[in-house]
């Protein structure tokens, strides 16, 4: 689904969309408001959020969305990479975000990659909004205790996806089998009860996991 204010931009990423055989635009929405009902009634697999609206904005829809249990994954769709509504839509659930500015095919490969579920590769940008905006937290904050809970190996894990490591370049990294990366990642998110790969890579930066640099 496109979620966006302006006719002419939902009209451009449909027709470049649709000539992928794999990709099917089921909806439209031209604010915040439509876009949450639109992703209950259709169940999109993909929801490109613009983050400026009228009636509700993309980073409360994208809220509203995540809140309400849905599937859907979102890809936040920003015109300036250092935009803390950005920041804050990540935060609130969104898989991750593309530039206006980006390329045709690397736009395509960002909704296949969020379609399957691994959410988008971390890119540095995202980590640059990370590292910029996050807020340290102190070792008993509940978010922290729960690292804890990693065993060594998640703990690497976890750091391998924070540097923007897809599942193959991990097992690669660790000489082990891609299946095995993909359970231990499953076993890294729900220890630390967040939704996807993006909200993980947040929560190491917050907790100061992982820091600037690493």
């Amino acid at each position: 689904m496109i979620a966006d204010d302006d006719a002419l931009v939902r009209g451009g990423l449909r027709t470049l969309l649709q000539i992928e055989p794999d990709i099917r635009v089921v909806a439209e929405a031209a604010d915040g408001r439509e876009a949450v009902a639109l992703t209950a009634s259709e169940a999109p697999d993909v929801v490109l959020m613009d983050v400026r609206m009228p009636r509700l904005d993309g980073l409360a829809a994208t809220r509203e969305i995540v809140d309400s249990g849905s599937l859907s994954r979102i890809l936040v769709v920003t015109t300036f990479e250092h935009d803390e509504y950005v920041f804050e839509a990540l935060r609130a659930g969104a898989s991750g975000f593309v530039l206006k500015r980006v390329m045709p095919d690397e736009l395509i490969q960002a909704v296949r990659i969020v379609a399957t579920g691994e959410s988008l590769v971390f890119p540095s940008l995202t980590r640059d909004l990370v590292e910029r905006h996050s807020v340290r937290l102190d070792a008993n904050d509940r978010r922290a205790l729960r690292l804890a809970q990693l065993t060594e190996r998640e703990g690497e894990i976890l750091r391998l996806i924070a540097a923007g490591h897809s599942n193959a370049e991990i097992a690669e990294s660790l000489v082990v089998a891609v299946h095995t990366v993909k359970t231990h990642v499953a076993h890294v998110l729900g220890k630390l009860e967040v939704r996807d790969r993006t909200q993980a890579v947040i929560f190491a930066y917050e907790t100061g996991f992982v820091r600037a640099g690493e």
